[in-house]
């Protein structure tokens, strides 16, 4: 039994390491404090059974098109129902922890769509290590970054609820994680495509000064090209304007009292109105002057990204590779000018890798995420063939990832060495077979 701030806590016992299941981090935001900031959650009443995953953030189910519909989501019992009673972590801590690195994911899925505890996701190979894994959910899509003058008008400014929501995860962290073994000194975030970008966004925030020791950005990170939008407050309110019409809404408070099948229903409607405008993913964090008060880019210009070890990077045929033209990969471009970037800061060059692991199974290759069953260390929960060989890179990788949460260096025994990727030697960790 664990005891926090907020009461006592019991988790699954898994042999050698305990799970934490659904652990509330914040109020849930429903009624008033949907479009709000997340808030401190209650005391628990008696003792807290942290035994099952709690229900994902609000999204479109049932829209994810090959490999992500037969890798991540063919199995039922991983399924998670929808709701706004969603701000929930999961923690997974060895039993013998004692001032243990603590990791914190955040997941990806374009700022829609994606839960903490999906079918490849998994704290244990991290337990295994000696690091404490902690997974966090967040708000999405229109509930997680909808702006509106309304809503700006009662809190001097809107959107960013889902970053919001991954700070309060962090700070329910530091101030807990003592109590499961873990260090709340030495923290990493970590995530894959848009948790990268979320990742990107907390180590640029100034928010975030002093709570994060290290930080990993997979498919998603950047400098100067990648997946990222500068996008104004004023741009954001606009769509949110746009939303409010569709949605039938005439004010703040009628916005509040829709149903959250009224905001489903007219979430389709909205996005095809405002993506042609948008010229693309729109619902994001914006420019909000408290968690982002400048564009991504030009924040590293001014050196205003938190000063410490990075690592990341892409694959082979991400999201943004041209299949008429694969040696062009913007992601694989960007992270190395992130490094680059840094050194220019008179800062540490980062780690940065290339995962080229064609997956067995069919011809897809190195997809966009497809290196989360070998990071993750949940190579036999997918139906694809995996080789020993393949089990041996999964090993290598999820030694590096600790290595580096605990040190800030991914270097160790057995290991290839890894230099950082500076700019008299622009060196990229091919991680294959």
């Amino acid at each position: 039994m664990i005891e926090t701030k907020y009461g006592r806590i019991e988790g699954v016992d898994q042999g050698d390491y305990v799970e934490y299941r659904g652990v509330p981090f914040a109020k849930p935001p429903v009624g008033d404090l949907r479009w709000k900031a997340p808030q401190p959650p209650e005391p628990f009443a008696g003792v807290y059974q942290a035994t099952e995953f709690k229900a994902k953030s609000v999204q479109e189910d049932g829209h994810s098109g090959p490999p992500y519909d037969r890798d991540f989501h063919d199995d039922p019992g991983f399924e998670r129902p929808s709701s706004e009673d969603c701000l929930y972590l999961n923690i997974y801590a060895p039993k013998d922890a004692k001032g243990c690195p603590v990791a914190l994911w955040i997941h990806g899925g374009a700022f829609m769509g994606g839960y903490s505890s999906e079918k490849e996701f998994d704290g244990a190979a991290y337990c295994h290590r000696g690091v404490i894994f902690v997974s966090v959910q967040y708000r999405l899509g229109v509930l997680g970054f909808l702006a509106h003058p309304w809503l700006t008008q009662e809190a001097g400014t809107s959107g960013n609820y889902g970053t919001l929501d991954q700070l309060a995860a962090l700070d329910w962290v530091i101030e807990n994680i003592a109590a499961f073994g873990g260090d709340p000194q030495n923290i990493t975030v970590f995530g894959q495509s848009a948790g990268a970008m979320s990742v990107q966004t907390l180590v640029s925030s100034p928010l975030a000064a002093g709570k994060i020791q290290r930080a990993i950005l997979q498919s998603g990170g950047s400098y100067g090209v990648g997946l990222h939008r500068d996008t104004p407050l004023a741009e954001q309110e606009s769509y949110g304007e746009i939303f409010a019409q569709v949605l039938g809404a005439n004010s703040l408070e009628e916005m509040r009292a829709k149903t959250v099948e009224e905001i489903n229903a007219a979430t389709g409607p909205f996005m095809g109105q405002v993506f042609p405008l948008a010229k693309g993913l729109f619902l994001v964090p914006v420019m909000d002057g408290r968690v982002l008060t400048g564009g991504y880019y030009d924040l590293m210009d001014r050196g205003e990204i938190l000063d410490i070890p990075y690592l990341l990077g892409s694959t082979k045929n991400d999201i943004l590779v041209p299949p008429e033209d694969p040696g062009n990969n913007p992601l694989a471009t960007g992270s190395i000018a992130f490094s680059h970037k840094l050194e220019e800061l008179g800062r540490k060059p980062a780690y940065v890798y290339s995962f080229t692991r064609d997956l067995p199974g069919d011809d897809l290759g190195a997809w966009h995420s497809a290196e989360l069953w070998y990071m993750m260390g949940t190579l036999s929960r997918c139906w694809r063939p995996f080789t020993p060989a393949d089990d041996a890179l999964s090993d290598r990788m999820v030694d590096y990832w600790t290595n580096f949460m605990k040190t800030g260096d991914p270097n160790g025994p057995g290991l290839p060495r890894w230099q950082p990727c500076s700019k008299a030697e622009p060196f990229v960790l091919e991680l294959n077979i």
